[in-house]
């Protein structure tokens, strides 16, 4: 068990078990509200830039990629359809604990999001497909007239809509901070390069560690 505020004296070669082993640790705290909580950024192509929370639903320690679930045709799903960089921050306060990610996403495959929608509560469910998410509302009356009319259309089996699903955000960047006394936090980042391959991933190059000042 590392003492609060210190990373290992030697970083690891690979920053996403250690990552993993946080995230780990925090659902299981219940001093932790929201573990699941990430914030993503993403940006237009003109470098406009919006940030808005999501829930980190999957970690992937190898490879090496998180999961984040959303409507496609949200404003995030816009920005992240025509410039798939992106950054994210996971922020564990009770722990003194946070990751931050830069890299590039890609759609889960299909399967993975038909899965995971299929686990979700049956209001969610319906949700997903009365939301027209981003999108102008003239009042609450018109939400919930939509939700009301896509439970009657459904009923209990109710499928995924193609307009929503998972991502796979790979980071090309992660670092890493323990909160410590007096504010000498530790803080160390890791890089690696990646190639695409295929749809839904990349290969990926060998990690490079530094630490550095808080």
């Amino acid at each position: 068990m590392l003492r609060k505020g210190s990373l290992p004296a030697t970083l690891p070669a690979d920053p996403m078990p250690l990552f993993e082993e946080w995230f780990a640790h925090a659902r299981k705290e219940a001093s932790q509200r929201n573990p699941d909580a990430m914030v993503v950024a993403t940006a237009t192509p003109d470098g406009q830039p919006s940030a808005r929370v999501v829930l980190l639903k999957r970690l992937v320690a190898d490879p090496g990629y998180v999961v984040f679930y959303t409507n496609y045709e949200s404003r995030k799903g816009l920005e992240m359809a025509v410039n798939p960089r992106v950054a994210a921050v996971v922020h564990w306060d009770a722990q003194g604990r946070q990751v931050r990610l830069e890299g590039r996403v890609v759609a889960s495959p299909a399967g993975e999001s038909d899965e995971y929608f299929a686990s979700r509560a049956l209001d969610s469910r319906i949700g997903a497909w009365a939301s027209l998410q981003s999108q102008p509302l003239a009042s609450r009356t018109v939400l919930l007239k939509r939700v009301a009319a896509e439970a009657a259309r459904f009923g209990a089996r109710v499928p995924r809509p193609p307009h929503w699903g998972g991502y796979r955000l790979w980071p090309e960047s992660v670092e890493l901070w323990n909160e410590g006394a007096f504010r000498v936090h530790d803080r160390a980042r890791w890089t690696r390069s990646l190639d695409a391959d295929g749809d839904t991933g990349f290969v990926a190059g060998p990690w490079a560690a530094t630490r550095l000042y808080p």
